[in-house]
């Protein structure tokens, strides 16, 4: 198999369906086999993506976080069995250490619970908060601690948040200048800052602005309905707010391998998945059986041995860094842009990881391929009205409409927030959506999807 093509032609077959937006690269044994960059770095399409531009990381800058924090305890400063109140007694976290912090199994809220109190400051008081201010935060949330200390995984980015705090106060530097000199200029990444874009500007030539799909066209984050989770977050550090590029990314993947900044002993000891509190591995995907380690999700292949990997998503933002320790492959992916057909979406994903595993990727299929070219909608009238609500769904169908001749829904996200979509025909009273993996089974009087069975009101 020719990687180079094959990579090069999925990148392509989803900016045919989709939209491909970003830059990709993969190397095996430091030698670069791909590497591309499609799309524009701004909504107006005015300016080209090239393979320097600079991305916004989201959590795959908790890779970085972590290589700090190791750094502290090289020095003596800390240890992972440290509970976190020994350095900030002042909150409610007792228990909870730095091991605790690093594998997410802290039980410590994630601040996306309680997001209102970030963006009440943003807009009340006209700033946008400190990372300091993550202290306060725990101490006045409502967001209550999602179990003991090491009784479960739990993703959170505020444990990443006390962790930049805990290398700024014991380092007694910036975070952001203990990373430049300790890890991004060692590792000679001269592209790569930790920085706070929306609220201080942007320090690059080359950045791709984060960039949604909102009102029928491609608009600014900051522009967009979501600015108050861009905008209002652009203070924190830890979980994200590191820019880089393609290359650098494999400068990062080197630099770790030629133990520049890390050793293989210290390496081996992020790459060890958590525990819990009965010694069994703390979970982080139930679907790949992944765990999380130190920064990093762990998995083991039979074939390729030990890989490691993280992804990033915001607003406009989608990242993956995956890095096969054994077989010395690293496969980047960043991207500036929502994707809007979550099948294309995933059939490009799925297709790059499998060419960096020597096998032949399945074609990419956006939901206009599957779709019914002539369906029969002589009993789509009867689907439309309002359906119950399950009482512990994420996602809630509220009612079903007709709009242009077409079938709609409205649904409720987690958030509480409400949304309409398209209804695409994929099967006798099946449809599917664009924006997710969902499917829609509609019988006699209810409507199925999930494991739920919703009667119509």
């Amino acid at each position: 198999m020719d990687k180079k093509t094959a990579m090069e032609n999925l990148a392509r077959a989803l900016q045919e369906k989709d939209g491909f937006n970003g830059a990709w690269l993969y190397a095996e044994k430091g030698e670069i086999v791909s590497k591309g960059a499609l799309g524009f770095r701004d909504p107006e399409e005015r300016l080209p993506i090239t393979e320097d531009t600079i991305f916004q990381l989201a959590s795959v800058s908790k890779t970085f976080t972590a290589a700090a924090v190791m750094l502290l305890m090289r020095q003596g400063l800390l240890c992972p069995e440290d509970e976190i109140t020994k350095f900030f007694p002042e909150i409610p976290c007792p228990g909870v250490t730095v091991r605790h912090l690093l594998t997410h199994t802290s039980g410590v809220p994630d601040y996306f619970d309680d997001a209102d109190w970030f963006i009440n400051i943003w807009k009340e008081e006209k700033r946008v908060p400190g990372n300091d201010e993550i202290l306060r935060f725990l101490c006045e949330t409502k967001a209550k601690p999602y179990f003991a200390p090491g009784e479960g995984l739990h993703y959170s980015n505020t444990g990443y948040n006390l962790l930049a705090l805990l290398v700024e106060r014991l380092s007694g530097v910036p975070f952001e200048a203990f990373l430049q000199k300790n890890i991004f200029e060692p590792a000679g990444m001269a592209s790569t800052r930790c920085c706070h874009i929306r609220r201080d500007g942007v320090p690059f030539e080359h950045y791709a602005q984060a960039t949604v799909f909102e009102g029928g066209k491609w608009v600014a984050d900051v522009d967009s309905n979501q600015d108050g989770d861009v905008v209002a977050f652009d203070g924190l550090n830890g979980d994200d707010y590191v820019y880089t590029n393609i290359f650098d990314m494999l400068r990062w993947d080197k630099a770790l391998r030629e133990g520049k900044v890390l050793t293989p002993e210290e390496q081996r000891l992020m790459y060890t998945p958590g525990k819990l509190n009965n010694g069994e591995d703390a979970v982080y995907d139930e679907d790949d059986g992944l765990g999380y380690g130190f920064g990093w999700g762990i998995g083991h292949d039979e074939t390729y041995g030990l890989i490691v990997s993280h992804s990033g998503g915001m607003p406009g933002v989608a990242t993956w860094f995956e890095r096969f320790i054994d077989a010395d492959r690293v496969l980047v992916i960043l991207s500036n842009r929502d994707y809007r057909d979550v099948r294309a979406y995933l059939g490009y994903w799925n297709g790059m990881e499998a060419i960096a595993r020597d096998r032949e990727p399945e074609p990419i299929v956006s939901i206009e391929d599957i779709a019914l070219k002539n369906p029969d909608k002589s009993n789509w009238d009867s689907f439309c009205g309002k359906y119950e609500h399950p009482g512990d769904a994420d996602f809630i169908i509220d009612e079903v409409f007709l709009k242009d001749g077409g079938l709609h829904a409205k649904a409720i996200d987690e958030d509480g927030d409400e949304l309409a979509f398209r209804l695409y025909p994929i099967g006798e009273n099946e449809f599917g959506r664009k924006g997710g993996m969902l499917k829609l089974t509609f019988g006699d009087g209810c409507l199925m999807y999930d494991d739920f069975t919703c009667k119509k009101l």
